[in-house]
């Protein structure tokens, strides 16, 4: 990768799909992320609910647990499903917006305390 004089390499967005049979319990990813050095927390939201367009001054870890939501990433025109199992890493100021799907949904997330490589 080559960059510009005065050009700053950007932290990645990392999706992480769960493959396998049946997806990892909410016990299993609490524990997970506690062996990261990161204190989750759980958090659930009714059908169709819409995050407006944030960021937040910290690198964000996020599993969905249950249900569905649509991750949209303005800055890089994409949209994401994240379903079960499926892991979530966006570095400090990653401008994003969420959409949750018809059944709700369920996450864990945390602050990530040493930068996303």
């Amino acid at each position: 990768m080559k960059f510009l004089r005065g050009e700053v390499s950007k932290p990645e967005i990392r999706v992480q799909r769960w493959r396998g049979g049946s997806h990892p319990t909410h016990q299993a990813i609490s524990t997970q992320l506690q062996k990261e050095g990161i204190t989750p927390y759980t958090w659930t939201q009714g059908p169709n609910f819409r995050f407006p367009l944030r960021s937040q001054g910290y690198d964000k870890v996020l599993y969905v647990v249950e249900g569905t939501l649509e991750v949209i990433l303005p800055d890089s025109d994409q949209r994401i499903v994240l379903r079960p199992g499926d892991r979530l890493e966006l570095p400090r100021a990653a401008r994003h917006a969420a959409i949750v799907g018809r059944a709700g949904v369920k996450c864990i997330e945390g602050e990530r305390r040493t930068p996303l490589s």
